[in-house]
């Protein structure tokens, strides 16, 4: 894989620059706990989930999508029977994962300045326009973006046409993200390169169980490790 020809380098946003999917996973925990005397934990989590996904292709992703389907989940476990003061309990909730302070990713900081001197950098991450902007400007990475993508779903199309914004060829194109079914696989389909750096967390609707085998895939353990090849 010859990676002379890499013209910009796309960075995916959540468990890629910043600390994101473990406050989705302690916030899952509390709702368990809470709505355990109806639903063992186990089962809960699995119908929280299975909320999210019908919810996802009206709500999107995103904090405010999630405490919808976490309100929703609650009236469906508790057969109706939650109280007002856990509906405004999840909303607080939501509210305070919102104000959450920005976790840098360990290494991200200095590994974007060195490759901001040589490659047009931009984030390309999907989500709420409004929270993902908000975690831009206070993780303090914005000063080296070129551009900045936030959509609805990562798709291949999205890809193409941010390619086609541009203005390069989808080999001089290279993605960077945690999540092999939003950030790599689709990227690698419309014929550019694309990094995966696995974070110890991952959402179930993110995961890929089949082995990548690709010329213009690889897999790093960190951000720092990237500027070992470029």
């Amino acid at each position: 894989m010859s990676l002379k020809n890499i013209k910009v380098i796309a960075f995916d946003a959540d468990d890629t620059l910043w600390v994101n999917e473990p406050m989705f996973r302690k916030a899952e925990e509390e709702l368990c706990e809470l709505l355990e005397e109806y639903l063992p934990k186990e089962k809960a989590s699995k119908l929280l989930f299975d909320v999210e996904m019908q919810n996802l292709p009206l709500y999107g992703y995103g904090i405010k999508p999630f405490t919808l389907s976490l309100i929703e989940a609650a009236i469906t476990i508790s057969n109706g029977d939650m109280t007002i003061a856990l509906v405004q309990k999840l909303i607080e909730k939501g509210k305070e994962m919102l104000q959450e302070p920005i976790e840098l990713i360990d290494g991200i900081d200095e590994t974007l300045y060195k490759l901001f001197q040589k490659y047009r950098l931009v984030v390309a991450t999907k989500g709420d326009l409004l929270d993902q902007e908000r975690k831009l400007i206070k993780s303090g990475l914005e000063k080296y973006f070129h551009h900045i993508e936030i959509v609805s779903d990562k798709t291949e199309k999205q890809y193409s046409k941010l390619v086609k914004h541009l203005d390069i060829a989808e080999e001089e194109f290279l993605m960077v993200g945690n999540s092999l079914k939003s950030d790599i696989v689709p990227v690698l389909n419309i014929g550019a390169h694309a990094f995966h750096i696995p974070f110890h967390t991952t959402w179930e609707h993110e995961m890929v169980h089949e082995e990548i085998k690709h010329p213009n895939f690889r897999n790093f353990t960190s951000a720092s490790e990237l500027l070992q090849v470029l």
